[in-house]
């Protein structure tokens, strides 16, 4: 259960986030050991870091374990939340194998793990499985176009087979299962060559390079703060009935090409922006219909773009100033 507030409340348990030294698992880490439970990150380290849990470190609460997905695995746990997967199109088609194995493999080997102890799972799934979609905004109930053979095709069918495989599960009676599908998210700890349009755009920003639209910009996305996903996650996790799928995401569309120019407006950056080939599939637009999660679970996404691109931003600059790649020059003040 969680209260009012989002907070969950009961007894403490043993979660297990596979990805948990992700981007999305660490902040997801870092929430479930705020709500006094014992914590669980298993990671291969081929997209997350150590470095973005070592402040959870020195929780006697918290473990880190280096294990691949697709290697079975067992813990004595009370959730699962099934986060492990590269998320970017620049890091799932570099391996594009490796991708549907983590995607299918290691999902059933979440699901067997929460069958063999009774625990629920909370599958991580994505807006992707939804392809370049002719219905917009994208409701639960649309089923998607999605090309199977295409680059993309390793991510976008491996989270679906992913979700096939917890519905079957939930079906039996085999492990308790739930579904997010999570839309376009960012925030702080991002990777820096995470390779996707925020985290591109606020770099290139930064080091005073050219930033890089595909197409024409005029493509659209909803971004979601990383706050607000993992409230939402919680909150279906604990929700008594409710399976899924679940949008989960920002409703606020805006285009690529926008979003290029909030970045260089609040970065203070003299960088002109320039447009490149649109890549195999890349969708023409992408918004949550977020009905069901309003309904279901309360849930309503809280930061405004502007206020999480800010936090973001000063993220990526401590990074690189760290690295001796950026300067102070043109820091600018977040307007009200």
């Amino acid at each position: 259960m969680v209260d009012a507030n989002g907070r969950s409340v009961g007894r403490s348990m043993r979660i297990l986030v596979t990805g948990g030294a992700g981007f999305v698992g660490s902040h997801l880490c870092e929430r479930l050991l705020a709500d006094g439970h014992e914590v669980i990150a298993l990671d291969d380290f081929s997209t997350g870091s150590p470095a973005n849990v070592a402040h959870l470190m020195r929780s006697r609460r918290f473990w880190l374990v280096e294990r691949d997905v697709a290697q079975p695995f067992d813990y004595e746990i009370d959730r699962v939340y099934n986060l492990a997967s590269p998320a970017s199109p620049a890091r799932y088609q570099c391996d594009p194998v490796r991708t549907t194995i983590t995607n299918v493999v290691g999902t059933l080997n979440a699901l067997s793990c929460a069958e063999r102890h009774g625990a629920r799972l909370l599958q991580a799934s994505t807006s992707e499985v939804y392809g370049d979609p002719e219905v917009h905004p994208q409701p639960e109930g649309y089923l998607g176009r999605v090309n199977p053979i295409g680059v993309r095709a390793c991510y976008d069918e491996g989270k679906r087979c992913a979700e096939s495989l917890v519905m079957d599960f939930h079906r039996q009676g085999r492990a308790s299962g739930r579904i997010a599908r999570i839309f376009n998210t960012y925030g702080p700890r991002m990777a820096l060559d995470d390779g996707r349009a925020v985290s591109n755009f606020i770099v290139q920003a930064l080091r005073g390079e050219e930033l890089t639209v595909y197409g024409s910009g005029s493509q659209t996305r909803s971004f979601c703060y990383i706050d607000d996903l993992v409230e939402g996650c919680v909150r279906l996790m604990e929700h008594p009935l409710e399976v899924g799928p679940v949008n989960l995401g920002n409703p606020v569309e805006v285009t690529v090409l926008e979003l290029a120019q909030e970045i260089v407006r609040l970065t203070g950056s003299a960088s002109r922006i320039v447009y490149r080939p649109l890549p195999e599939d890349d969708p023409r637009q992408r918004r949550p219909a977020i009905e069901l999660a309003r309904r279901s679970l309360g849930f309503e996404p809280r930061v405004a773009l502007r206020q999480g691109l800010y936090a973001t931003i000063q993220s990526f600059r401590a990074a690189l100033l760290g690295a001796g790649e950026c300067s102070r020059r043109g820091e600018p003040a977040l307007a009200s």
